[in-house]
């Protein structure tokens, strides 16, 4: 039952992404000097990107270490692409990852176990009680904006996060680096399953206020979370 209802959420998770990228390819072209990928996860979103896109240079993180070396895995045969096994946050400081045993919903932050939709999701996932739902592990965090100096990335055309719960604090931790970026595609979750520390109305705000505009919104099937694509008005036209 478990694995025909991931079958369903990935068919309807391919033709979501199939409408992202089609938005990014008409904001962007084919062509991308610089993609940064926040919670890369097994690489799944690299590996359809550049089905779609040339990316001269990949940047990918992904701070869980078991997901981390089936990443390197998945990208080994990439030649354009570097892989950092940190957490990305608004503090370079070291935290705790919950490691979850669906990998996609480790977070920073730690499950809210009252949450009726955490209570529904891992009643399926882990019907018969056999595993722990969750691990704590130490990683480093780092801030985009010293990633980005250190490096000497003077433009980034694609900063993509989905990193269950964090992305507010990713997006600080740009600081004024934040206007190298043409376009930022975010997943946000509405349900209460993981503790978080702010609202999309926080993220919003705040990318109005450094000169970006949402011009993309998608719910994802079976659950309470959108995907948004945000648009740097000085970069993009």
């Amino acid at each position: 039952m478990t694995n025909f209802i991931r079958f369903l959420i990935n068919i309807f998770d391919f033709f979501t992404q199939k409408k992202i990228f089609n938005v990014i390819h008409n904001e962007l072209g084919s062509n991308l000097l610089v993609f940064v990928d926040v919670g890369s996860h097994m690489g799944e979103y690299i590996i359809q990107l550049l089905k779609k896109f040339n990316v001269q240079k990949i940047y990918a993180f992904e701070p869980n270490p078991t997901i981390f070396k089936k990443l390197s895995k998945n990208v080994r045969n990439i030649r354009n692409i570097e892989i950092f096994d940190n957490g990305v946050g608004h503090l370079n400081e070291k935290k705790i990852l919950h490691q979850n045993i669906e990998s996609s919903s480790s977070s920073i932050y730690p499950l809210n176990i009252n949450s009726k939709y955490y209570k529904k999701k891992f009643t399926i996932l882990n019907f018969f009680n056999l595993k722990k739902i969750s691990k704590p592990i130490e990683v480093d965090l780092i801030k985009l904006e010293d990633f980005l100096n250190n490096k000497k990335i003077i433009q980034v055309d694609l900063l993509k996060i989905d990193t269950e719960g964090s992305e507010f604090n990713v997006l600080k931790g740009l600081n004024k680096s934040i206007k190298k970026v043409k376009l930022i595609h975010l997943e946000h979750h509405f349900d209460d399953m993981i503790i978080k520390n702010y609202k999309l109305t926080d993220i919003h705000e705040y990318l109005l206020n450094n000169n970006f505009e949402k011009i993309f919104k998608i719910k994802m099937k079976f659950r309470k979370s959108f995907e948004y694509i945000y648009k740097n008005k000085f970069l993009v036209n």
